[in-house]
């Protein structure tokens, strides 16, 4: 499998300086890069290939990557990635391609959630017009997932990956929960598989989770895809479907390209203003306007999230902004479970109402975040938290703890910043929430945050997934001690009547930054429960 860390100071083949991730997926990552000969920027895929003694399987995958390659890039002329250089160090295949000014569909998502129907099928048309021109001359992809889509700004999408498929003797090489049945059984792949992936993308697209989950290890989660029941969509519409079409599970009786083609297009057609919403702006350009020479820490600063999410106030602690003198949280009103919402989790009985929250002493300064190995820093700006409480996420360096309250075993909230940043970031968890976010904070929170007479909410209350979670956002703006602070918010369900939320807040004027908006980004990413 692929290392979790690589050292950022040594070059790649002597040549190919490692910048940042861009995106992860089982067994493979992708990085923005510098080709230091040439002086351009470039992405690196790092993907860790099976035991290989006689070493003739490692070049056998990078020919067939360079050669595969190639050949799609005539097919299909600015629609597949190409591929520069190709090589084998320690059991890792690194492939440098030309750089892609665009944003990995699995980026994406993870900042969005999900897409409309209708925008899935149109990169869905995108997607089948890249396959079917392979399908037509023999070319299965093989390894198709949301890491190797490119969304772009401009133009149409740009396909990865080709080639990997059949390079080694391994089923799948990256993100097995992808892999069509046939593959998760080690038989023979053809275009059927490709048409299943598709169609697992689509679900993701609009279900905010593959249709199989990943599991503790490569071959569990290929025996799921193989053996488990297709979870049925909830959120497709009228792409239901087809997405059932390209999942069944026999190939033979899986939808074919036509088909597919044909369903796609009409759904498109109902609504092709959404089909053609633009994708937030691709942080790729953005790094490439930053030029080729810059060093990671600057390239790191320009690198604006586009789309930002919120917190769900899940405890009852949740009255207004937090600052680190943020006292007076207890005299919020409890959160009460909401009605029901389709696809939830059980709801719990009423509870009782709960005792006040106790302070527990602000730790000193010396108790600053500890930088930890077994989760590697995004980059030198942070640092790696594991709090006593279980929850995991990178932070600003310097930050610390600077205040915990809890409520018994029912809920906690922690406060992390740094004496002198404006910034905090608030993490709450509570054993008592609904099952409908968007409710609570509809119906729970925001009540209260009414009661600062300079509340305003920013747009709507919005329906997500996180992390394949139900999830709901909110926006707002209020004044803390005479800032006007912005706050975004991300709550969401992690089962039993229990949630998590994540609360940032900045000084209004300071929204914007680029150093505020890369922090909340790897925040985001970085963030894990306790059972993660």
């Amino acid at each position: 499998m692929v290392e979790a860390h690589v050292s950022t100071q040594e070059l790649v083949a002597g040549r190919y300086r490692l910048l940042e991730v861009l995106h992860r997926e089982t067994n493979r990552v992708c990085w923005t890069g510098e080709d230091v000969e040439a002086g351009r920027p470039c992405l690196l895929t790092q993907i860790g290939l099976p035991p290989d003694p006689d070493g003739e399987g490692a070049r056998r995958a990078v020919a067939r990557v360079v050669r595969m390659s190639e050949t799609m890039g005539r097919l299909c002329p600015g629609r597949v990635a190409a591929v520069v250089d190709a090589v084998e160090e320690y059991g890792t295949l690194w492939t440098v391609t030309e750089w892609i000014d665009g944003t990995p569909l699995g980026e994406l998502l993870e900042r969005q959630g999900t897409f409309d129907y209708a925008r899935a099928a149109g990169i869905g048309l995108e997607l089948l017009d890249v396959l079917e021109a392979g399908h037509n001359e023999g070319i299965t992809h093989g390894e198709l997932s949301p890491g190797q889509v490119f969304v772009r700004d401009d133009g149409p999408l740009v396909v990865t990956g080709f080639g990997l498929a059949g390079a080694t003797l391994a089923p799948r090489v990256s993100a097995p929960s992808y892999a069509s049945p046939e593959q998760a059984r080690d038989e023979r792949i053809g275009p059927a598989a490709d048409l299943w992936a598709l169609g697992a993308m689509l679900y993701t697209m609009v279900e905010g989770r593959p249709p199989f989950l990943d599991r503790d290890s490569p071959s569990t989660t290929l025996k799921g895809v193989d053996r488990l029941p297709l979870r049925s969509p909830v959120r497709a519409g009228p792409l239901t479907p087809t997405v059932q079409g390209l999942l069944r599970k026999n190939s033979r009786e899986r939808l074919s390209r036509q088909p597919a083609r044909e369903a796609l297009a009409r759904v498109v057609s109902e609504d092709p203003a959404a089909a053609s919403a633009e994708a937030p702006a691709s942080r790729l350009r953005r790094l490439y306007a930053a030029g080729p020479g810059r060093n990671r820490r600057t390239m790191a600063a320009g690198t604006v999230l586009a789309v930002v999410t919120v917190t769900a106030a899940v405890l009852a602690a949740t009255g207004h902004l937090p600052t680190d003198s943020d006292n007076s949280a207890a005299d919020a009103p409890p959160v009460r479970p909401t009605a029901s919402a389709p696809g939830g989790p059980p709801a719990q009985p009423s509870p009782q109402p709960t005792p006040t929250p106790t302070a527990t002493p602000t730790p000193s300064p010396s108790s600053t975040v500890e930088t930890t190995s077994a989760t590697p820093s995004p980059t030198p700006e942070f640092q790696h938290y594991t709090a006593p409480q279980g929850f995991s996420v990178s932070l600003p360096r310097g930050w610390k703890v600077l205040s915990t309250k809890t409520q018994e075993d029912l809920a906690y909230r922690v406060i992390l910043g740094a004496e002198g940043d404006p910034r905090t970031l608030a993490v709450t968890y509570s054993t008592r929430v609904g099952d409908d976010p968007v409710a609570v904070w509809r119906d729970d929170v925001e009540p209260s945050l009414k009661q600062y007479g300079d509340y305003q909410r920013v747009g709507n209350i919005r329906a997500t997934t996180y992390q394949g979670r139900e999830a709901a956002d909110m926006e707002w703006l209020a004044t803390v001690d005479g800032t006007r602070v912005q706050t975004l918010g991300r709550g969401f369900l992690i089962g039993g009547g229990r949630g998590y939320s994540l609360r940032w807040t900045t000084p209004a004027a300071d929204w914007d930054d680029a150093a505020n908006q890369k922090a909340l980004e790897t925040i985001l990413r970085t963030f894990r429960v306790p059972s993660d």
